[in-house]
């Protein structure tokens, strides 16, 4: 809180109030009374001054006003010139010699005002250096307000005692109140029979939410230690606790934040009640000690720092002594699904940015989970995998993988980048919680290095182009081993008209191994194989563009881009039965295709600014034409159809199918679709559709665009909508249409008035289901940001 009095020395006091015995009074156009002297200044309907005891006694309408003079102010150009020495963080430049004339004129006395105290009546004890107040006192600082009935304040020691009082701090929103209030020291209270809400409101205004108690103490670190304090809403107490500290300043701080409480089938009765500590400006801890009463304690804790923009970091961390976990309860396990046998369980998660000087970057992934049920179990609350993974993903930009994967990626990757060029190390450690660990365990890089680079060739029109790549594989128990990848290619534009735009390619690829085993890893063929490629690619097109007008006015018009391009694709076939299979890059299929198509890019315009146009759609369709002999009787690709549509700002749209040209029907379709309205009311539509079986063993499977293609039918939905202004519903499925079965269900009401929340969430999947209530105060144990070093 800013201070309310001055921190001058008790002499400055005693000389500033002793100067009011010579005070003069004066007359302003009859109507007021006015009283003044270096520091402060009364003004009232009536003053009137007493010898003994030495006081003054103002009455009706009293201001009195403490004023500050300031340092004389300095000429333009020195001010100029300190404000860039600040930029710069340089030393002030020395002040030019000032001449007598400027002397003259920069010494007129500037004053600033510190403090208002106003009240109906005050009594000024000029011996004892206080002040009496009634009748509608009022306090105001730079950045508090004091409202009282009637007070007392010693102004040496800047305490006072207050009745029916009121205290605003306007920094946080915070509202006091108290029969009694007195002020212990600087931005120290203490308070009978009050109550505190960190929330604005309004004159009158009921509070909708408030901790009462009948004592409680704002200490100077900012925090406010309650004595038998209740949770009321509007005034009706909902809980009570014998002691409680409720934080009452701005700044992040250490305190417990408001608890979670839920309940479910297979924990039973849970509680979370985090405790936030502010290690630093730039770093926090958090602790969440979770209790489930059927399955024990679960602590967890989240440790973040900020050294810059570019470099932070998040370490979090759960664990739980399960007491559900029988190995031996074979039913039980059947019935949900569940294969774990542990009982010890938690689950590590980090990601760390650093980007340093010179273009190097760093990124660090940690996800290390102890079974492969853990995060389908814990997936709600503020410690659960849906909780972490959207934080993660608002913060550094990547979320973690599916809950259900069980090879759990953790990886360190180090880019350094040219002009033209970049190196990246990467090091790959797979987490393997598959139920059944058999032999080939998962590959780890330790590490891998990816050189790409793209260089003009002497004063030519060729480019050279590379992906040069080096991996070293190791594994538990299987095959592993070195690989070396190189891919050199030189490419140039075709001149072939003014209105075309092709280029030719020609590229070399060689990749050689030094294959090992490890474990019970079995290698019966050459060690050190080796592999060479040569590829061609060729590509043509163009760019059609035309502006239509709207209404045909030109006040508002679209621009139409259509681009039709065809491109040639030829990798011969090689022998790769010798090689090992560590990924992708070990089997490189046969390609001898023309693959032709035609995109449109539609781009809205307010009016005839261009820089006024925004995305409105595209439609796109695709197909190729394989010329290998052994597909000449079938040798066209599904048709590819995608389209994407935003016609207002908040909505948008896309569609993918790719259908047989041989009567297939459909193979795969997705449909995507979010809307949002200026209400808060929002729909999202998730469709997707493909199927495997139909790609496997026909011309498509050597396609690019259906590797990795897999089994799926599934509509994913997640719908908001305002009820009102203060009650608000979600609703969030994803359902199986494949299995007939609904994956994971969630249904909040959320009741949100001015400054506090409450939630109720109901969860269902499969194994479990259950509920909780979720509470948030505004400015209640948050923590606000972390602060950034020099900013």
């Amino acid at each position: 809180m800013t201070k309310l009095f001055s921190t001058r020395s008790h002499a400055c006091h005693l000389l500033c109030l002793t100067s009011l015995i010579a005070l003069s009074l004066s007359t302003s156009n009859g109507l007021a009374e006015t009283a003044a002297t270096e520091e402060w200044q009364i003004d009232a309907d009536k003053i009137t001054r007493y010898e003994d005891p030495r006081a003054i006694i103002a009455e009706g309408n009293v201001v009195l006003t403490k004023r500050e003079q300031l340092p004389p102010e300095l000429p333009k150009k020195e001010q100029h010139d300190q404000q860039w020495a600040l930029l710069l963080e340089e030393p002030s430049p020395a002040p030019e010699e000032t001449t007598g004339l400027a002397l003259e004129t920069d010494t007129t006395p500037r004053y600033a005002t510190r403090v208002t105290i106003q009240a109906d009546w005050i009594a000024y004890d000029i011996d004892r250096n206080s002040i009496k107040a009634r009748g509608h006192v009022a306090i105001k600082g730079a950045d508090d307000e004091l409202k009282a009935e009637a007070g007392v304040v010693d102004l040496s020691k800047e305490t006072g005692t207050f009745s029916d009082a009121t205290i605003l701090r306007k920094s946080l929103d915070l509202h006091l109140e108290g029969k009694t209030i007195e002020k212990t020291g600087f931005n120290t209270y203490r308070i009978k029979n009050g109550w505190v809400i960190t929330c604005k409101l309004e004159k009158d205004q009921t509070p909708p939410w408030s901790f009462a108690s009948t004592d409680t103490t704002i200490t100077e670190g900012g925090y406010a230690v309650m004595k038998n304090a209740t949770f009321r809403i509007k005034n009706i107490p909902v809980l009570y606790t014998p002691w409680m500290i409720v934080p009452a300043k701005n700044k992040r701080q250490t305190g417990l934040m408001f608890p979670e409480f839920s309940n479910s089938d297979r924990n039973g009765f849970g509680l979370n009640l985090p405790l936030f500590i502010a290690v630093s400006d730039s770093s926090d801890l958090t602790l969440f000690p979770e209790y489930y009463t059927d399955r024990g304690v679960m602590p967890g804790m989240e440790f973040r720092y900020v050294l810059g923009e570019a470099q932070k970091g998040t370490f979090m961390g759960s664990f739980l002594r399960d007491k559900l976990t029988d190995p031996s309860d074979i039913d039980s396990n059947r019935e949900t699904g569940y294969t774990h046998t542990n009982k010890d369980r938690y689950w590590l998660r980090s990601k760390i940015d650093h980007d340093l000087a010179n273009d190097w970057y760093t990124r660090i992934d940690l996800d290390i989970v102890s079974d492969r049920d853990y995060l389908t179990e814990f997936n709600t609350g503020s410690t659960g995998f849906t909780q972490s993974n959207d934080n993660f993903l608002a913060m550094y930009g990547r979320a973690f993988q599916n809950r259900t994967d069980d090879q759990r990626l953790n990886t360190m990757k180090v880019l350094k980048v040219w002009d033209f060029m970049s190196l990246q190390t990467h090091f790959l450690a797979i987490n393997d919680v598959r139920a059944a660990q058999s032999s080939p365990t998962p590959l780890w890089k330790l590490p891998a290095l990816d050189f790409t680079g793209s260089l003009p060739v002497a004063e030519t029109s060729l480019a050279l182009d590379w992906n040069a790549d080096y991996v070293n594989f190791w594994r538990e128990n299987g095959v592993g081993g070195h690989r070396l990848d190189l891919f050199p290619r030189l490419s140039t534009p075709v001149p072939l008209g003014a209105y075309l735009e092709s280029r030719a390619e020609v590229g070399v690829r060689n990749t050689s191994y030094r294959v090992n085993t490890y474990g019970d890893g079995i290698w019966d063929q050459d060690d050190t194989p080796n592999r060479s490629l040569f590829n061609l690619h060729g590509e043509v097109g163009t760019t059609l563009l035309r502006n239509f007008a709207l209404n045909g006015e030109g006040s508002r018009s679209w621009d139409h881009r259509l681009r039709p391009s065809i491109q040639y694709d030829y990798l011969p076939e090689t022998n790769q039965d010798d090689l090992p299979l560590f990924d992708e890059v070990d089997r490189i299929g046969e390609r001898n295709a023309v693959t032709y198509g035609v995109d449109n890019f539609f781009e809205l315009f307010n009016d005839n600014k261009k820089g006024s146009g925004r995305d409105y759609g595209y439609f796109k369709v695709s197909e190729s034409y394989d010329l290998r002999q052994e597909y000449s009787d079938r040798p066209l690709t599904p048709i590819s159809f995608e389209l994407g549509w935003t016609p207002i700002n908040n909505f948008a749209l896309s569609y993918r199918t790719d259908v047989g040209a041989y009567g297939e029907g459909v193979i795969l379709y997705s449909l995507a679709n979010h809307y949002r309205n200026s209400r808060g009311d929002s729909i999202g539509l998730d469709y997707r559709y493909s199927s495997a079986e139909e790609i496997l063993g026909s011309p498509y499977s050597s396609t690019d665009r259906y590797d990795n293609l897999q089994d799926i039918h599934q509509i994913n939905v997640s719908l908001k909508t305002q009820i009102i202004n203060t009650i608000s519903a979600t609703y969030q499925i994803e359902h199986s249409l494949s299995q007939s079965q609904t994956i994971e269900q969630n249904i909040s009401l959320i009741y949100q008035p001015t400054c506090w929340s409450v939630e109720l969430r109901s969860h269902y999947t499969p194994e479990d289901q259950g509920v909780m209530l979720v509470f948030n105060l505004a400015n209640i144990g948050n923590p606000f940001g972390i602060n950034i070093p020099g900013q």
